[in-house]
């Protein structure tokens, strides 16, 4: 398998690919499991406290873990209006947002479950399936909106919301499955998942929020790049959804470690804990979230 390093500079995007086996540490560090019996888990978020929550994306509800104790907080038709098929999520001023694929619209749902839609569509059509999201320092929120997982047919987009006036743009277009999302430690750089093309994406974040200068940060064979988060040092974490990993990269595209996942389909993770120094994973093959220690503490953005 090849890892193809795409930095920064230029100059430094002319260099040529290299084996991961030559640039990678293996790491045998075992995962606790902390929550089984799920239905293809993804979308974890810390609410900054103490307690984790995470999508069930075809299990029509949203689990609450708290000390190792697992609990539905959500469930699908609940009450008049909650979601239909949630994905991504993130904490912003006590509030849950998620991304509903189902429904095509952003949620922000309060801390006892009361649900409205947050944004529904661009120029007057629905989105496509919202799929993940993050928030940057001003409490703007963008997602990824992918539609088909093609390599010929480009419909993916990228979207930013206000958090002024709710008002929708579309920051970048003609993309190939946008997936995980999450900006660096300092916000001035945005990583997006392009997992039909199985590499991660990096842009400029411009003063205004728009994005430029995209770049291949980095390309990962074998499977696809899927959720995503950064620590306070900048190395990004990626779970490489069917190549049973977690890559760990620095800020220049040199891949620092390879953590074998506990199984091949890892989908998303999240820091969380005490001082983010625990490093959570959703995984479909086995249907489980699990934990484990890190070296460096995360960023919740």
């Amino acid at each position: 398998m090849f890892a193809t390093a795409y930095c920064a500079k230029d100059k430094e995007a002319e260099q040529p690919a290299h084996k991961a086996a030559d640039a990678t540490a293996i790491s045998e560090a075992s995962w606790e499991r902390v929550v089984t019996g799920l239905n293809f888990p993804e979308g974890p978020a810390w609410d900054g406290k103490r307690a984790l929550y995470f999508s069930n994306c075809y299990g029509g509800w949203i689990t609450k873990l708290v000390n190792g104790h697992a609990d539905t907080f959500l469930t699908a038709g609940a009450s008049p209006f909650t979601f239909d098929k949630t994905n991504g999520m993130a904490f912003h001023e006590g509030y849950l947002f998620a991304c509903d694929f189902g429904k095509g619209a952003i949620l922000k749902i309060s801390p006892e479950g009361a649900t409205e839609i947050y944004a529904q569509g661009f120029e007057g059509k629905a989105f496509n399936r919202p799929n993940d999201l993050v928030f940057d320092g001003a409490g703007n929120l963008y997602f990824t909106d992918p539609k088909t997982y093609s390599r010929e047919i480009l419909d993916g987009r990228i979207f930013r919301i206000c958090a002024r006036d709710k008002s929708v743009e579309m920051i970048a277009d003609s993309l190939g499955f946008p997936n995980g999302i999450a900006f660096s430690s300092n916000g001035k750089t945005l990583f997006v998942c392009e997992s039909a093309f199985e590499r991660v994406l990096c842009f400029k974040v411009e003063p205004g929020g728009q994005l430029s200068n995209k770049k291949t940060f980095i390309t990962l064979p074998g499977g696809d790049p899927d959720g995503i988060e950064c620590d306070r040092e900048g190395n990004l974490y990626v779970a490489h959804f069917g190549g049973g990993a977690v890559y760990v990269i620095a800020p220049d595209g040199t891949i620092q470690q390879k953590i074998t996942a506990p199984g091949a389909k890892p989908t998303n993770l999240e820091f969380g804990g005490k001082n983010l120094s625990t490093l959570f994973l959703t995984e479909v093959e086995t249907n489980a979230v699990y934990q484990r220690q890190v070296e460096y503490t995360g960023v919740l953005h």
